[in-house]
């Protein structure tokens, strides 16, 4: 009986060699984060450059900046040369109103972003929130660019000229 149990314990040693180096069956997920992380960056990268595409040269304000909402922001923009674009399609003063009253029953929120170029008179500005009004939306937000407050030489010296 001793030699049974010697012999087969040299057998059993050779076995748990075997076993040793047999493959591992465990994932390893090391390459799985660094690809996370890679597709991470590069939508943090890519996320500001889907903005709308309209240019205008915005006013600068010291406004805070409004929350964020669930729906993706409506945007009318006037250009400097006085163009009308609903989000990033171009539309004619006429057909703003249809357009906007379509687009309004279709939503939930009533709040629409307006974007005018500092160039655009005062007058055009309001024909426009007149129309945004009666298209629909009664919440009306100016987009403008960050600055400090300050209302400038020019607030101050076109205020004189208004009376004679």
């Amino acid at each position: 009986m001793g030699m049974g149990v010697s012999g087969s314990a040299g057998g059993g040693g050779r076995r748990r060699r075997g076993r040793r180096s047999a493959s591992m069956h465990e994932i390893n997920i090391t390459p799985m984060v660094d690809v996370m992380l890679v597709l991470l960056i590069i939508f943090m990268v890519a996320a500001p450059m889907l903005t709308v595409g309209v240019p205008v040269k915005l006013p600068e304000t010291a406004a805070a900046a409004l929350p964020t909402e669930k729906e993706e922001p409506l945007t009318v923009t006037i250009t400097a040369d006085g163009r009308l674009s609903i989000q990033t399609t171009e539309v004619s003063g006429s057909e703003l109103i249809q357009k906007l009253t379509a687009i309004a029953a279709e939503r939930t929120s009533k709040k629409i972003f307006l974007r005018a170029d500092g160039a655009v008179a005062y007058e055009r500005v309001a024909q426009v929130m007149g129309a945004l009004n009666a298209g629909g939306f009664n919440e009306i937000a100016f987009v403008t660019d960050a600055a400090a407050p300050s209302l400038g030489a020019d607030g101050a010296s076109n205020s004189g000229n208004g009376g004679g």
